[in-house]
């Protein structure tokens, strides 16, 4: 252990894993949760920024972790093998009181089968999506895992016929929405006048995702920007990602592309629509009520490959949880700047689309749960400690 955080015979030791930035933040919330019910807790784990400034002793970061379909994995093949070395020895050497696995499931699974090993109990809290592809992995995860938290609406009916306990904790998303949204202030701080038209571009939080999709963005906008001279375009900077980075994809624009760092929920209050990749991005759009284009683009043998497996109508979380097609999802070979600048321009203009659109995400939102999900999932955390404490 860490001399900077000793464990007395009465403290708790959680390890934690969140492979990617979304997982970064959910985990540190759900940190902030246990703590808040038992600061006593000790942390250690994987993850990013915000998991260490909850507390969390990093034994490697997220940041290095995350990849993009089968192709993208290679790049970084030796740092996720020296991350897996070091969370199985913590779970040999330390004896924590649980681990807790934040989505990434490939690595995660994996890393459950130590945990059974060395009888270290395992909360899984943001179910893989096997209810998308590789559905007998089911079996896997009941045999490894004790307990799962769930945060969409049909995931527990798709565990229903497992033995594994499923609780339904609702969406986290929820839970980091910011009490006071000052629209003005964004609006200053961007400079851009509050009767322009702004459209938001997410083209992800890893650095492979937006390589694939800013340019595209950028080069839409570059084409709306032709028949709506006042866009404004914002871009949010991901945790993780500088202004560096993004830099050389945007200032071959002609368009005025504002970079932006801070609460992703203040700047898409004053979005008018977005271009977004699919997944948690969807979902945080959605909640703002935001009409938008979905775009998703990988590696073309990853891509190929993902096609063999895949088994849902539809790619974009929002669409999933809303059970219909609530956006237009441009995929792969789909996704070109021109189809992307129409698409835009037709929720931008199209004021019953819009209306029709809004309506739906406020209905995806009320899906979602009421908030609450990182407390709840917290109780369940230490129900399961105090579990493990009994027996032994």
């Amino acid at each position: 252990m860490n001399s900077s955080q000793p464990i007395s015979g009465d403290s708790r030791l959680v390890l934690i894993v969140a492979g990617e930035a979304s997982a970064d933040l959910h985990g540190s919330n759900l940190v902030t949760a246990i703590k808040g019910i038992d600061p006593t807790v000790i942390f250690k784990g994987i993850g990013g920024e915000k998991m260490r400034k909850a507390g969390v002793e990093l034994l490697a970061s997220s940041s290095d972790m995350a990849v993009v379909g089968l192709t993208e994995v290679f790049s970084k093949l030796s740092f996720i093998l020296r991350a897996a070395k070091k969370i199985k020895s913590s779970l040999k050497n330390d004896h924590p009181d649980l681990l807790i696995l934040i989505d990434y499931p490939e690595f995660n699974i994996h890393i459950a089968g130590t945990a059974k090993r060395y009888n270290v109990p395992v909360l899984y809290y943001i179910s893989p999506q096997i209810w998308a592809w590789r559905k007998g992995r089911i079996r896997k995860i009941a045999r490894r895992i004790d307990r799962m938290a769930v945060i969409l609406p049909f995931e527990k009916d798709f565990y229903r016929k497992s033995p594994l306990k499923v609780d339904y904790v609702g969406h986290p998303l929820l839970d980091t929405l910011p009490q006071d949204q000052d629209k003005a202030k964004v609006i200053a701080e961007l400079d851009v006048e509050q009767s322009y038209p702004v459209v938001g571009l997410l083209p992800g939080s890893r650095k492979d995702e937006i390589k694939n999709l800013l340019p595209v963005m950028v080069d839409a906008a570059g084409i709306l920007r032709k028949k709506y001279p006042q866009l404004r375009c914002a871009l949010p900077l991901a945790p993780g990602i500088s202004r560096e980075f993004v830099q050389p994809f945007i200032e071959i624009s002609k368009v005025s592309i504002r970079l932006y760092r801070g609460d992703i929920y203040n700047l898409l209050n004053i979005c008018d629509a977005a271009m977004v990749t699919s997944g948690t991005a969807t979902l945080q759009v959605a909640i703002m009520g935001v009409p938008m284009v979905i775009v998703y683009k990988m590696s073309p043998l990853s891509y190929h490959a993902a096609r063999l497996f895949i088994d849902v109508p539809f790619i974009g979380l929002v669409n999933l949880v809303g059970g219909e097609r609530v956006a237009t999802e441009l995929i792969q070979d789909q996704v070109t700047p021109q189809r992307l600048a129409d698409e835009v321009g037709f929720i931008l203009e199209d004021k019953k689309a819009r209306e029709t659109m809004i309506n739906k995400l406020m209905l995806v939102r009320d899906r979602l749960g009421k908030g609450g999900a990182s407390l709840q999932t917290a109780r369940i955390a230490l129900e399961m400690m105090d579990s493990k404490r009994e027996k032994n």
